[in-house]
């Protein structure tokens, strides 16, 4: 009967063992939980709070001081500064061009050969009545000679001297007749040739070899053309543009002082092309747009201004003398107007209201709101806030600041 009961007994020992092993579980279970939970909240927003900001990469530049010439910007075309229809002052066959398309001409060089046989005729013949008419007068004067001693012994009468007299009169006036028709015989024949007016361009010529070109003053068929070329004077040239009514003191204070500069400008502003003088102000302005026209003459040394082109052109009224300017990049549009972020010695950004007096070649001309040698910001301010600490980039290196492309900072494209 002992031994039933002492395997009964083992299942209750083991019963007794197992909680100690739970509680540990449990334990251990906690620690583990807590200890997570404190890395999590040791390494979660409020740490992060703790830390520095990242400093902001920008590019900056340092306001300068110097002369910035203040100018005022019309829209205008190239004119030749003289245009000549090379035309015939007689009607005749052209034997011969002697210039190309688009050929540079100087005064005077040959451009067309007319038929001269003509007029070589005429010529001939006003020469030939001239050494005939000078031997009349010869012989004439021979006999003068000879008459005058024989009237003073007697044995001549007085009116044949004076007879005589008046036929060599007579002869020298003829004389000088003939002279003249020489004359108008060698300019009739000078028209056969057609010669350049002034050093130019030559454009496309009108008719060729074998045509008959008609004087200025008649004319074949309508549709026949009445000229050889167009010659164009394009060194100097000049440029014909408009500037608002209101400028007219401003440019009439500067021709006062003297030579007044003028730069002309691509059409898309960009190019600098020539630069030369303004020539002349219009006697009226116009009353419907507003406008006055001006002339400049610019050299066109390197030939890049041609006629009927399209040009800015930049009048320069005075010069700024000790003028504060930024790159055209610093100056930001803001609801209250233009500003600039200026650099502290800290580091830290500030926005600075700024007036803008004038713009030219990418530099600003500041009427107020800077001094000379502060710093402001040129690329990357499309991250900047009042208060944001920067770090100065390389200039050399663009691409040290991102892009201001709304994709960079974090906008919808």
């Amino acid at each position: 009967m002992a031994v039933p009961s002492v395997a009964s007994d083992k299942p209750a020992v083991k019963s007794r063992r197992r909680p100690p092993l739970l509680v540990g579980l449990v334990t251990l279970a906690v620690a583990s939980g807590g200890y997570l939970g404190w890395q999590r909240f040791a390494h979660g927003p409020a740490a992060a709070k703790l830390e520095p900001p990242p400093l902001v990469p920008v590019i900056a530049t340092t306001v300068q001081k110097q002369n910035f010439p203040i100018v005022l910007t019309g829209i205008g075309n190239i004119t030749a500064l003289n245009l000549a229809m090379v035309r015939s002052m007689i009607t005749e066959p052209i034997v011969s061009i002697d210039f190309k398309d688009g050929q540079f001409v100087k005064n005077g060089e040959l451009l067309a050969q007319l038929d001269p046989s003509t007029y070589q005729a005429q010529l001939d013949q006003a020469e030939a009545n001239l050494a005939r008419d000078q031997a009349h007068l010869e012989n004439g004067q021979i006999n003068l000679n000879r008459y005058i001693p024989l009237q003073k012994q007697g044995f001549a009468p007085v009116q044949q001297v004076a007879t005589q007299q008046a036929k060599i009169a007579q002869e020298q006036a003829t004389i000088k007749a003939d002279q003249a028709a020489i004359e108008y015989a060698k300019t009739q024949l000078s028209y056969t040739k057609l010669v350049a007016p002034f050093d130019g361009v030559a454009g496309i010529r009108l008719l060729d070899v074998g045509n008959i070109i008609h004087s200025s003053t008649t004319r074949g068929s309508p549709s026949e053309p009445n000229a050889l070329v167009v010659i164009n004077q394009v060194q100097p040239i000049s440029v014909m543009f408009t500037l608002a009514a209101a400028d007219i003191p401003g440019v009439q204070d500067a021709l006062a002082k003297g030579s007044v500069k003028a730069i002309a400008l691509s059409a898309d502003g960009k190019t600098e092309l020539d630069t030369g003088t303004l020539a002349a102000i219009d006697n009226q302005a116009n009353t419907t747009s507003g406008t006055i026209s001006l002339k400049a003459i610019f050299p066109n040394l390197h030939r890049q201004l041609w006629p009927g082109m399209f040009v800015n052109v930049r009048v320069v009224t005075h010069v700024q003398d000790n003028g504060l300017t930024v790159p055209l990049d610093a100056v930001q549009q803001g609801p209250q107007g233009q500003f600039v972020f200026v650099v502290g010695p800290d580091h830290k950004v500030a926005m600075q209201p700024v007036s803008v007096r004038d713009t030219l070649n990418g530099e600003v001309l500041i009427d107020k709101g800077l001094t000379a040698g502060e710093t402001v910001v040129v690329r990357g301010q499309y991250r900047l806030t009042p208060g944001t600490v920067v770090s100065l980039a390389n200039p050399n290196d663009p691409a040290a600041v991102p892009n201001p492309t709304t994709a960079s900072a974090g906008l919808l494209p």
